[in-house]
């Protein structure tokens, strides 16, 4: 039987015949150890089959000879053990995707309850997983499923962009039209704008060349304009024939000279009117010495603002024609 003397030290070491006797020899490399495949339940009762390998390495001799009768057997057992323990806290979809955190879970374990026997175990790896066939295509299914999800949903992200895309296009296509039917209105307005404006100052200065002759001729210039009044009036009877299907005319449209006449005599009654309203307005102010003379340039105010009247229908008339 015998009882523990020394342990023997690397090198030459004597030994005494029938007295000293070698009882055991340890390796003090890191050995593996492979652990047989058993069944396990995970925390969603799946059952599973694994097996894995342990790598181990003896660090006191005389523990692992004598803390424990067979150190190897132990250590397996003790890794079955806390393999089923592990996995029996995981759901199969967390067993699957913690491998590393379970190998590292169960070396702790190990590490616990084999340091009294002189052994540490270093590092622990699941080689293979068995899962039942149902729960395998199952799990098939369910892959193809997600897979095909995420391609319809890259699909329909891919549809919503180009709709997108499209409709920015045509919103940027419609406010640059608008930005250009703008410029157009913009320059156009501004161009009749300028049109008016210088018609306008041409009308003006017309008005005030007539003026001005009126002004200066007196009796002469009054003739001129009435015979013009005249002129236009039997144009505008003349146009009424081709502008319209039914027109009024005057009783003596045969009459010619009796036209003519009419008109004349219409601008005479106007400028007899105004003359009227001139001598009043003299006869009223006849004391007033210098407003006497205000006065008489005021009618000759209004007299030029029968005349400015006058030509305004003159260019009505030509606009029509």
């Amino acid at each position: 039987m015998g009882k523990f003397n020394r342990i023997l030290e690397p090198g030459i070491a004597i030994l005494i015949p029938v007295i000293d006797r070698i009882a055991y020899v340890k390796s003090l490399k890191e050995a593996a150890m492979e652990i047989p495949s058993q069944s396990a339940i995970t925390a969603d009762n799946v059952t599973l089959e694994l097996d894995g390998v342990l790598y181990t390495r003896v660090f006191d001799a005389y523990k692992a000879s004598y803390g424990v009768e067979d150190a190897e057997y132990a250590i397996s057992q003790l890794a079955q053990t806390t393999m089923r323990s592990e996995i029996g806290r995981l759901t199969l979809d967390h067993v699957l995707r913690e491998r590393a955190a379970l190998n590292t879970n169960i070396t702790e374990a190990i590490n616990e309850a084999a340091r009294d026997w002189g052994v540490v175990c270093l590092r622990y790896e699941i080689r293979d997983i068995h899962a039942p066939e149902g729960v395998v295509g199952a799990m098939h299914r369910q892959v193809t499923a997600e897979r095909s999800k995420r391609a319809e949903i890259l699909e329909s992200e891919g549809q919503r962009q180009s709709a997108i895309n499209i409709a920015e296009g045509r919103k940027q296509s419609v406010i640059l039209a608008s930005e250009a039917l703008k410029s157009e209105q913009i320059n156009m307005a501004s161009g009749e704008a300028e049109a008016i404006l210088v018609r306008a100052t041409a009308t003006a200065k017309g008005i005030d060349a007539v003026a001005n002759s009126l002004k200066d001729g007196q009796e002469a210039a009054r003739g001129a304009v009435g015979l013009t009044v005249a002129e236009k009036y039997v144009e505008a009877f003349g146009k009424l024939a081709k502008e319209g299907t039914a027109i009024v005319v005057p009783g003596n449209m045969g009459d010619m000279g009796g036209m003519i006449a009419s008109a004349m005599g219409m601008y005479g009654k106007i400028a007899e009117g105004q003359a009227k309203s001139m001598s009043a307005g003299l006869i009223r102010d006849k004391n007033a010495g210098g407003i006497g003379d205000q006065n008489v340039d005021a009618a000759m105010g209004k007299t030029d603002e029968v005349a400015k009247s006058v030509l305004q229908g003159f260019e009505e008339t030509r606009r029509k024609r």
